[in-house]
C-alpha cells in the first residue's frame, strides 16, 4: 500500500518505536493518528506533524479504544492502516509470574490489539481494503529464560495476526506481523521485572554480540510491511531462522 494520503493509527505513538513511526508515516505524507495514555506527550506531537490528530487512548480499556477508533473515523472519514505497537514486557520465572500482573499484560499486549482490529476491520471492509500491522517481538521466536510472560503473548498477537490474514485477504485487507529485536527504547526500562531477577547493568539493552537497533530502524521495517503487505517482516534475516 501506497502510504502517501492515507490514514494511519498509530498505537504507542508517545515514545519508542511508535514515536518513531509516526514521524516518519508523517514525513511521507500519511495522516497520522496518535494514540497513547500521554496526553501531554501526543499534544506537542501532534503540533509537529501536519494532519495529525492526538486521542488520549488507555489500551487497557475497551471503552476507550471504541472511542478511539470512532474518533478517528469521524474526523477523516477513513481509516487505512492500524498499527497495534502498544505493550509492555514483563521478566520473571515461570513459577514466579504474578497471575494478576499476566491478566494486565494480557489486556494490554493481546486484548487491546485485538479489539482495534474487531472495530477497524468492518470499516475495512466497506472502504474496500486496508492494511494492519501488529508489532510481536523477537522474543516471540525463540525461547528465554524469565521471558516466558511476554514472548507468549508476542507469540499469541503473531498467531491472531497471521490467522486474521487468512481470513481477510479475500476482501483486500492485509495483515503483517513485525517482529523487532532488541531496540535502543525505554522498553526495558518500564519492563515489570520479579525481584529475583538481578540484571547486570552494563549487560541492559547490550544485545549480546548483535548492537541493539533505533527506534528509527524499526519504523522503516514498518513502512516496509505496509508497503509490500508481506505476512512476516523481521528486523533482521538471521531472525528468520531461529
Amino acid at each position: 500500500m501506497n502510504i502517501k494520503n492515507k490514514v494511519v493509527i498509530v498505537i504507542g505513538a508517545s515514545s519508542g518505536i511508535g514515536l518513531a513511526t509516526a514521524v516518519l508515516l508523517a514525513k511521507k505524507s500519511a495522516k497520522v493518528v496518535l494514540a497513547a495514555r500521554s496526553k501531554d506527550k501526543l499534544s506537542k506531537l501532534a503540533k509537529k506533524l501536519p494532519y495529525s490528530l492526538a486521542i488520549p487512548t488507555d489500551m487497557t480499556k475497551e471503552n476507550e479504544i471504541k472511542q478511539m477508533i470512532n474518533s478517528a473515523k469521524k474526523h477523516f472519514g477513513r481509516i487505512d492502516i492500524l498499527i497495534n505497537n502498544a505493550g509492555q514486557g514483563y521478566d520473571a520465572p515461570v513459577e514466579s509470574i504474578d497471575i494478576d500482573t499476566f491478566h494486565k499484560l494480557f489486556s494490554l499486549d493481546i486484548v487491546g490489539p485485538l479489539i482495534a482490529m474487531q472495530q477497524v476491520i468492518p470499516i475495512m471492509r466497506k472502504q474496500g481494503g486496508g492494511t494492519i500491522v501488529n508489532i510481536s517481538s523477537g522474543t516471540a521466536l525463540m525461547y528465554l529464560a524469565n521471558m516466558s510472560a511476554y514472548s507468549s503473548l508476542k507469540k499469541a498477537l503473531a498467531g491472531i495476526s497471521l490467522t486474521a490474514r487468512e481470513e481477510l485477504a479475500k476482501e483486500n485487507i492485509t495483515v503483517s506481523v513485525v517482529y523487532p529485536y532488541i531496540t535502543l527504547t525505554d522498553f526495558e526500562k518500564n519492563t515489570i521485572k520479579d525481584s529475583s531477577i538481578r540484571p547486570e547493568p552494563e549487560e541492559e539493552n547490550s544485545g549480546g554480540p548483535r548492537p541493539p537497533d533505533t527506534a528509527e530502524y524499526i519504523a522503516q521495517k514498518i513502512l516496509q510491511g505496509i508497503e509490500s503487505g508481506e505476512a512476516e517482516i523481521f528486523a533482521h534475516d538471521w531472525m528468520k531462522n531461529l
